[in-house]
């Protein structure tokens, strides 16, 4: 069973050659740059070659909730032919400079139509996509915040170093907007947390020592 997650990355790796040998624009994006206007609806379709991308929405109130991440691999914004006013407050910026292919949506459409395969993996992206929007629905609304604090650091892309251990490489700012969290609220599951000897934390990432341990106050949904 797949477990939902916030990086979306090698989702379309074996489709690299294809597209590169299809009409496209090459890009590279510097870290804090945008992929598209904030405000405006998107009209291009990227290929992350290299480099991680942050997507959030942006509320009406000015407040802003981290939604996912978009590395190496994969294709964002997902492809389809209609313009959607909530695209208008979504964001997605740079975390690092990236590489990427950039198809136009007639481009992307003439891929879809004519490859069978590629049809396929872009359902199978939005079935990963919609069931991250649904587990944040379903659970994060409802769950306690030290709950969905202990969710969300087992699900975080990570890069493993030891067996049993991983490090986060993200502010608690950012955390707290994921989470849809005040910083003080976040700050007391953090320190419940480093108690318990589970998690260590740095300046800007946060070192998870204890997986297992972890895992025991994640839902049954996270593990």
């Amino acid at each position: 069973m797949r477990t939902p997650r916030y990086l979306f990355a090698g989702d379309f790796a074996a489709f690299a050659d294809y597209f590169r040998a299809q009409p496209h624009r090459e890009r590279r994006f510097r870290k804090g740059d945008y992929l598209w206007a904030p405000g405006q609806p998107f009209q291009s379709l990227y290929f992350i070659l290299s480099g991680v991308a942050q997507t959030y929405i942006v509320h009406e109130n000015g407040r802003r909730k981290i939604t996912s991440f978009h590395g190496g691999g994969t294709v964002f914004p997902g492809y389809h032919q209609q313009d959607f006013r909530i695209e208008n407050s979504i964001v997605t910026v740079a975390l690092t400079d990236i590489q990427a292919l950039e198809f136009t949506k007639e481009q992307f459409r003439l891929m879809f139509e004519r490859n069978d395969h590629l049809n396929a993996q872009v359902v199978e992206w939005y079935a990963s996509y919609v069931n991250l929007l649904l587990y944040e629905t379903a659970h994060q609304e409802y769950n306690s915040t030290f709950l969905k604090l202990c969710n969300l650091l087992y699900l975080l892309p990570t890069r493993q170093s030891v067996p049993d251990s991983c490090v986060i490489d993200m502010t608690q700012d950012d955390l707290a907007d994921i989470l849809g969290v005040s910083r003080v609220q976040l700050t007391r599951g953090l320190s419940v947390l480093r108690g318990k000897a589970i998690i260590r934390t740095h300046r800007s990432r946060i070192e998870i020592a204890d997986r297992p341990a972890l895992a025991r106050y994640c839902s049954l949904e996270t593990r």
